[in-house]
């Protein structure tokens, strides 16, 4: 199963016959460069390629009235006249004679990605299409949308395929209001929108985009912003809009292209990973094609790059992260018990209304955050296009990005995403195809010098493997290889640890997070800056180059900034909240470039837990994540694990438990003595709190 990629090059026969400044930027080159890009990068030759078949009438009808899809019909007869006199009828629309043929393909090209991903012929894909379609209503085109190319997938994923739980994410910077109206009376389609708002002052100007817009009659609580393990999808359709990417003359917003990847990876957690993205805004050719790519890869399973920049918050984003929650809370249990820490002091609407991304930070300020030359609404004349402030703007910003390729492209994506270093030879013929199956050693004279410190690395049998992680320790330090596993004896596990962190930092690792389950201690000399013997290359807190988390001690305990501990919670509510509410912010905000996960004996995780974990650590490091595996896990735990390092989704964590009234507590203390120094911890939310589901 792969990445489906579908396209039609008659998509880009529309296109604006008058002048309009406002409409001008929505041109075929979106389609034609985005698809350079990806054959450029050689990704488009890595997807199944379909085309795009026109969407019938019938499937059009699934959404819109009979008397629009014929008015949309009559206009490929129409003259340029006419079809400006028509477009003016609608805000922000034109209409070309090939309109209507476009928007079918569009449409179309949504239903098929559907049906592909649905029949296992490919585990997930891309419809690159034009015309968008999110802002598309019953009886009206809107906003550069013709016809609602998601909205038409969903419901034909609930007719064909009797679906019950479909889960759209719109991160389009515009609320996508025509989706939300189609089904905010419908509880089997949750609508998650994040997008900007300005109090009302950014189009499309609407009330109903503010965060307490929570869906109508049945549907109340399904137009939400909610922790993500409680829906549990059996479809994650995305309407990927790129107008919040640096340099976009409508977002006017700095999402530099690598959030896009992150985004995706979180939601390929979802759903089996079935995952259907339809494209929609972003006007800035080189920022849309660029982004495009990173969706693509993520997609195909490559790790996403390091997100840079500082992980703080803006005010504005915890304000409005906690005007959704309020407005959530009578819907889901799960919020209600967050009410009384809430991150917003003052409780009022916040001035983007956005749904937090999967309970997870990357929802906030350092993906999406308001340009300082924001204005409020539309652009003022100065930041139009050929305006002196959109001018000066547009080349700081393309400046930005073209600093930020050159960054991405010093840093390749490493020729083998992952290997595996096994002590039973037969696990291996369950591993995917392109696993590398790794049969290298460091060299034994080094290999014995990291050991001697240890009497329990003096067994044979403990040398070997401690042999074979420090090879690929050192293939992943230096570029060969993303991911890998490695297979360790009981007895060995914390001395094994103990020499990979040594080895990481000491051979080009900045900064080391060290995710230890089980009964592993932090060795005794390791500091926060390293080990007391090696010399550190500044001193202070800047210079703090190991993070260690341990799950599975006996209390919840901050022994420094760096030092954590948690006990293993017993609930599934419980895991995910550790994971996604302490783990993940914590991660993201140390920005590792390396990240070690040890399962020590007894760790006690079962493969579905461990597997979650793995890949979830992939998005802070860049995919630079190394296993350690305790040889007294399931002989399949090696084998789940390297295949979501490798990019495939997680396995279901099974049936849904409630977190315990004292799990929930003993993480909120644990997190509110961490904030101070993480900030990203402000914007995470406890996932299975009493009441869940």
């Amino acid at each position: 199963m792969g990445t489906a990629l579908v396209y039609h090059e008659d998509m880009t026969a529309a296109r604006l016959l008058w002048d309009d400044p406002e409409c001008e930027i929505e041109c075929p080159e979106r389609l034609t460069t985005a698809l350079e890009r990806l054959q450029q990068r050689g990704l488009e030759q890595r997807c199944l390629r379909l085309a795009a078949r026109e969407a019938s009438e019938a499937e059009l009808g699934l959404v819109h009235s009979p008397e629009y899809v014929a008015l949309l019909q009559g206009t490929q007869a129409l003259g340029t006249g006419e079809l400006q006199t028509l477009s003016g009828q609608y805000d922000a629309v034109y209409f070309h004679p090939s309109t209507f043929h476009c928007a079918r393909l569009a449409a179309g090209a949504a239903l098929q990605l559907v049906d592909a991903v649905l029949a296992g012929a490919v585990r997930n894909g891309l419809a690159l299409v034009r015309p968008p379609g999110h802002h598309s209503q019953r009886a009206a085109a809107n906003g550069f949308c013709v016809f609602n190319n998601v909205a038409i997938a969903a419901k034909h994923a609930q007719r064909q395929h009797g679906l019950h739980r479909i889960l759209i994410v719109d991160w389009d910077v515009h609320h996508g209001q025509g989706i939300q109206y189609i089904f905010e009376d419908d509880p089997s389609v949750l609508y998650f929108s994040w997008h900007r708002y300005e109090h009302g002052r950014f189009w499309p100007y609407l009330r109903e985009s503010d965060a307490d817009a929570v869906g109508q009659g049945p549907g109340l609580g399904f137009t939400v912003n909610l922790p993500w393990n409680q829906f549990n999808p059996e479809l994650v359709l995305v309407s990927a809009g790129f107008d919040s990417a640096i340099g976009d003359p409508e977002g006017q917003m700095q999402a530099t292209p690598e959030c896009f990847a992150h985004l995706t990876q979180l939601l390929q957690m979802l759903a089996g990973g079935r995952v259907c993205a339809v494209l929609e805004g972003g006007y800035h050719l080189e920022s849309l094609s660029q982004s495009v790519c990173m969706m693509v890869q993520a997609l195909l399973g490559d790790p996403a790059p390091p997100l840079s920049g500082p992980m703080v918050p803006h005010a504005s984003a915890l304000e409005s992260i906690e005007s959704v929650r309020v407005a959530q809370a009578p819907h889901w249990m799960s919020l209600q018990q967050q009410g009384q820490r809430g991150l917003g002091r003052d409780g009022a609407s916040g001035s983007h209304a956005v749904a937090v991304t999967l309970n997870h930070p990357l929802g906030v300020a350092p993906v999406l955050s308001p340009s300082p030359r924001s204005p409020e609404g539309r652009p003022s004349p100065l930041l139009l296009p050929g305006g002196p402030e959109f001018k000066a703007a547009a080349t700081q910003d393309v400046a930005a990005l073209s600093s930020l390729l050159d960054q991405l492209r010093l840093n390749p994506t490493p020729p083998v995403r992952t290997a595996v270093a096994l002590t039973a030879p037969d696990a291996a013929l369950a591993l995917p195809s392109d696993v590398l199956c790794e049969e290298g050693s460091a060299p034994q004279e080094e290999t014995q010098a990291w050991a001697r410190p240890h009497e329990a690395l003096a067994q044979d049998r403990a040398l070997t493997a401690l042999g074979k992680v420090l090879y690929l320790l050192d293939r992943i330090l230096d570029g060969q290889v993303s991911s890998g596993i490695a297979v360790t004896p009981a007895s060995a596990a914390a001395a094994t640890l103990d020499v990979a962190i040594r080895c990481g930092l000491s051979h080009g690792a900045q900064r080391l997070l060290c995710l230890a389950v089980g009964q592993l201690d932090r060795p005794p000399d390791l500091t926060d800056d390293g080990y007391d013997s090696q010399v550190m290359c500044m001193s202070g807190s800047a210079s703090r180059r190991n993070l260690w988390l341990n799950i599975g001690g006996k209390e919840a305990a901050a022994l420094s900034m760096f030092h954590v501990s948690v006990p293993l919670p017993g609930t599934t509510g419980g895991f995910l909240s550790c994971v996604l509410a302490l783990v993940l912010p914590l991660a993201y905000s140390f920005q590792p470039d390396l990240v070690l996960v040890a399962l020590g004996p007894a760790h006690g995780l079962r493969d579905p837990q461990a597997a979650l974990l793995a890949a979830l650590l992939r998005g802070p490091a860049g995919g630079r994540v190394l296993v350690l595996v305790d040889e007294e896990s399931t002989p399949q735990l090696a084998v789940v694990l390297a295949r979501v390092l490798h990019g495939e989704a997680a396995p279901s964590l099974g049936p849904f438990s409630m977190a315990s009234p004292e799990e929930v507590q003993a993480l909120m203390q644990l997190r509110g003595q961490l904030e101070p120094r993480w900030k990203m911890l402000q914007v995470a939310t406890e996932a299975g709190g009493p009441g869940s589901g």
